[in-house]
């Protein structure tokens, strides 16, 4: 990391602790946190103490394990009820879920991810892992591959590169060419199709949300499951519905003011 005299890293230390939960633990002891930390045993010995009395970890006095608390949602419900987007995006969701009657999603472009941040569930939808604050890969998503499109072609391939690129399922499409002939075909029909590519039995179709500059800020989109709908009827009944929706979404984002 660059030398920067602001930066402060205690705080980058702490919070180093508290995404040391973020990998499916959700009781670890001092030793388990230092080790997915990176800290050493003392480091981490004040830092889940001082999170302790702030509230953020609850200490186990049985077990002396931590844990995360029900506060450490704080920060994600802030950034829900202050977003714009968020704010702006929820009227167009609604609709289209009433629409489809499928699970609709808003999420946004994070580094090579995408995060969901706001979600509307489905009746036929019986189990899902995907909440609000869930993180996916954007190359192996429709809402990722809409985004990705809508990026200059280096900025794109960058982060593609960037991306571990693993199989999820058989589906999964990993080699940067055939991922670029994605972005392609995303751009030339407006929307993004992914089809078990993450998930299996899942189709999802996902455009993307401009901002002010024609920059992608955001994806809107539909998931439906394959043993109800196959791919192309799926595309047939919401590509563009989703296309739509994406639009008015645009159009409703703060532009700049002209002098």
């Amino acid at each position: 990391m660059p030398k920067d005299g602001l930066f402060v890293h205690s705080v980058e230390k702490a919070f180093r602790v508290l995404c040391a939960f973020g990998s499916g633990a959700r009781c670890m002891g001092l030793s388990e946190i230092a080790a997915e930390s990176g800290l050493d045993r003392s480091a981490a010995q004040r830092f889940t103490h001082t999170l302790e009395r702030l509230g953020y970890l609850r200490k186990d006095p049985r077990t002396r394990h931590y844990e995360l608390t029900v506060r450490t949602l704080d920060i994600g419900h802030r950034y829900i009820t202050s977003s714009a987007l968020v704010e702006r995006a929820a009227p167009y969701l609604l609709d289209l879920s009433r629409a489809t009657e499928e699970a609709v999603s808003l999420t946004v472009l994070d580094g090579a991810d995408i995060v969901y941040v706001s979600r509307l569930l489905s009746r036929h939808m019986l189990n899902t892992n995907v909440q609000v604050g869930s993180r996916l890969p954007a190359y192996c998503t429709a809402p990722g591959m809409a985004m990705l499109a809508r990026l200059p072609r280096a900025e794109a391939r960058r982060l593609l590169e960037k991306s571990d690129r693993r199989a999820f399922t058989p589906h999964t499409t990993t080699a940067i060419a055939d991922l670029l002939a994605k972005l392609d075909m995303a751009g030339q029909r407006g929307f993004a199709l992914a089809v078990q590519e993450i998930y299996p039995g899942d189709v999802s179709i996902a455009a993307a949300v401009l901002g002010p500059q024609g920059e992608p800020a955001a994806a809107v989109n539909v998931a439906v499951s394959l043993s109800r709908c196959r791919p192309e009827t799926a595309v047939e009944r919401y590509a563009s519905l989703v296309i739509t929706a994406a639009a008015a979404m645009s159009q409703s984002l703060p532009r700049p003011q002209r002098r």
